[in-house]
């Protein structure tokens, strides 16, 4: 069984990421398929991933993938998140992740609507609401949330959620039942009705957003695929980083390795690995080189276990929730932060000494993505350790 170092592993990560600036790719949609998939749980995620990966990124390239082109589409997923898929992926999601995430999110809606006292059948109200909202927007609509809500009265409504605790409280139904939608592929989040770092999206139909959706994969061959894009961008990795990622079962990626043909592999740590049959090989060595990472970015999140390029700085860098803020990288490694102050400039905060040549390389991304930036400040709601206390050093 090959031993892959964890050097080698930074070095594939660097490539195959297209986050080493000499690894760049052509544009958006190479750049998600690099990724398997993007994280979109954040508006401004999707477009800070790609500017790291994608020379002479505009706005505009962004735009015209998600909203024109259509050629990425938003889509809730593995572990219940939103992910941005490159078209041709879709399949297998909504055979697979997306299904799981269904399911789960159906009973617990139909639940709470019963708990809520909305009505006595909660999946009976849960049909009838779905149902009205994919009739008024049979016409082809693209209508925001607050008009659905308006316009569709079985869409009207609130639950308590939660009572007695800080995150509790009385919520409005309608945000749950277009997730639902969302999640079986029914209807998509459209184009985005604010300002890129926001999310407002006009919900649409899916078969209308794409013109005609393939029907999904069955499950097994869902995940497979899934598990293969993953080998392909983050292997090696263990089989407990695949069913994190995938947020499926243990069974469930035993059985994507056998279809994949998986081989296993050793890691420094100690631990098997697996990745494709043709990627057993050595990567071939990477330059040093320095990049700039935004919040919830696919290369931070796509392992469980990231010590081979976080070393002691996990704790600093991920929220109590396990989500990834912003990172600092020189020669494969983290090595701290960065944020903004008042005025939009992108600011280093390091919490190890660098190199006065990876110091340099920092300041230079910094500095070319304050000038892409140009003032506008981004917000979050994932802010880690380390950024907390970098903006209170400002």
């Amino acid at each position: 069984m090959r031993l892959v170092p964890d050097a080698e592993r930074r070095a594939r990560l660097a490539q195959r990421h297209g986050i080493a600036p000499s690894h760049r790719l052509p544009g958006p949609v190479e750049a998600t398929r690099a990724m398997t998939v993007l994280h979109a749980t954040e508006p401004a995620t999707v477009y800070l991933s790609l500017l790291a990966r994608v020379d002479g990124l505009e706005v505009a390239d962004v735009d015209a993938a998600l909203y024109a082109d259509r050629s990425l589409v938003k889509q809730l997923a593995m572990r219940r998140t939103l992910f941005v898929f490159p078209r041709d992926l879709l399949p297998a999601a909504w055979g697979s992740a997306s299904a799981r995430v269904a399911t789960q999110l159906r009973a617990r809606l139909a639940k709470d609507v019963e708990r809520g006292g909305l009505s006595s059948d909660g999946a009976a109200w849960l049909d009838a609401a779905c149902a009205a909202t994919l009739a008024r927007l049979a016409d082809g609509a693209e209508l925001s949330a607050q008009t659905l809500r308006e316009e569709v009265p079985e869409l009207d409504g609130r639950v308590v959620m939660s009572p007695g605790k800080s995150y509790g409280g009385s919520f409005p139904i309608a945000p749950r039942v277009l997730t639902q939608l969302a999640v079986e592929a029914r209807i998509v989040r459209g184009r985005n009705g604010g300002h890129w770092r926001t999310s407002r999206p006009q919900w649409t139909l899916m078969d209308r957003w794409l013109g005609k959706s393939p029907p999904p994969l069955k499950s097994d061959e869902g995940f497979a695929e899934l598990v293969g894009r993953w080998l392909a961008t983050f292997g090696p990795g263990t089989a407990a980083d695949v069913q994190w990622w995938l947020g499926g079962t243990a069974g469930a990626v035993r059985h994507a390795f056998a279809s994949v043909g998986a081989v296993e592999v050793g890691l420094e740590s100690g631990e098997t690995g697996w990745v494709l049959p043709d990627d057993v090989d050595g990567a071939p060595e990477v330059a040093p080189w320095a990049a700039l990472l935004p919040v919830l970015d696919p290369t931070v999140m796509g392992w469980k276990a990231r010590d081979f390029f976080l070393g002691p700085h996990g704790a600093a860098l991920f929220d109590s929730n396990g989500n990834a803020g912003t990172t600092a990288w020189w020669d494969g490694r983290v090595v701290g932060c960065w944020v903004q102050d008042d005025e939009g400039v992108v600011v280093l905060h390091l919490l190890e000494d660098v190199s006065a040549e990876g110091r340099a390389a920092l300041d230079a991304e910094a500095s070319r993505l304050t000038t892409w930036l140009g003032g506008t400040r981004v917000s979050t709601v994932y802010p880690s350790p380390a950024m907390k206390a970098a903006l209170a050093a400002i």
